[in-house]
């Protein structure tokens, strides 16, 4: 617990200093400098990570990205997932709910940084619209795109439904779909702050090109993310691996357990 402890509090000096960082880049043309200070943000939770909270990251299937715009379809597990992948993907825009906006100064370089940001307070319509608003901005840019297609944070082990909204964002722009697996939760669990030293890993899985169904699609997403998730999970527990398991989606604005 205490090192938890002390990465939490480092964790938010270090999000304070770099937000006031960030501030003046807003005003610069262009996204390159707000980038370089979030980017340098991302790396400093991870060196925070790994020497005050004894998590250290291995990182596979670089060969599997792509060149030029793809969606990355990441496993969700821990509030660090982001930190994790942000650094290794360049020109990279991620989905977002509204509710980071409610953080002072956060909304500005949200939107300079090109993200996606839903409103989830405006019901289906106005849902579909801010996403596709997002992805008009990010296909001008050629921007790669982070979404997390559960939209919740799992547990080790279990899985929510994978939603629908990859698969529109797939066939709009016609790009290829990169999963994401990791055992980060092992190590850092949904929005705990104990962390447990080890090494945590993420795998960057054999794109999925477009043209599948619907029903296709999120049948083998859903397949390669969860069984290699399972795998990886296995090797930071020393045992076998197992199905992943179901959870219903939890109650809006709380954390499944």
């Amino acid at each position: 617990m205490i090192r938890g402890v002390a990465f939490t509090g480092i964790y938010y000096v270090l999000s304070f200093f770099y937000v006031l960082a960030a501030l003046p880049t807003l005003a610069w043309p262009g996204r390159g400098a707000t980038t370089f200070v979030i980017r340098s943000y991302t790396r400093a939770i991870r060196l925070a990570l790994r020497f005050v909270g004894g998590i250290g990251l291995n990182v596979k299937g670089r060969e599997n990205l792509p060149d030029g715009p793809f969606i990355v379809a990441a496993k969700h597990q821990s509030w660090g997932d982001g930190f994790m992948i942000y650094p290794e993907i360049k020109n990279l825009a991620f989905v977002t709910g509204d509710h980071l906006e409610k953080f002072p100064f956060v909304k500005g370089i949200l939107r300079k940084l090109g993200a996606i940001v839903i409103d989830t307070c405006g019901g289906g319509d106005r849902k579909a619209q801010s996403l596709a608003n997002g992805m008009a901005r990010a296909r001008q840019d050629g921007k790669r795109i982070l979404i997390y297609p559960e939209g919740h944070l799992a547990p080790p082990g279990y899985h929510f439904r994978y939603k629908p909204g990859v698969w529109h964002m797939q066939k709009s722009m016609d790009v290829p779909v990169v999963p994401v697996a990791t055992n980060l939760g092992c190590f850092w669990k949904q929005e705990e702050i104990r962390k447990t030293p080890g090494k945590a890993t993420i795998e960057f899985l054999e794109p999925i090109k477009p043209g599948l169904s619907k029903d296709a699609f999120l049948s083998e997403l859903t397949a390669a993310i969860e069984w290699r998730s399972a795998e990886l999970i296995a090797l930071a527990q020393d045992q076998e691996p197992s199905t992943t398991r179901y959870l219903p989606d939890p109650v809006k604005g709380s954390v499944s357990r």
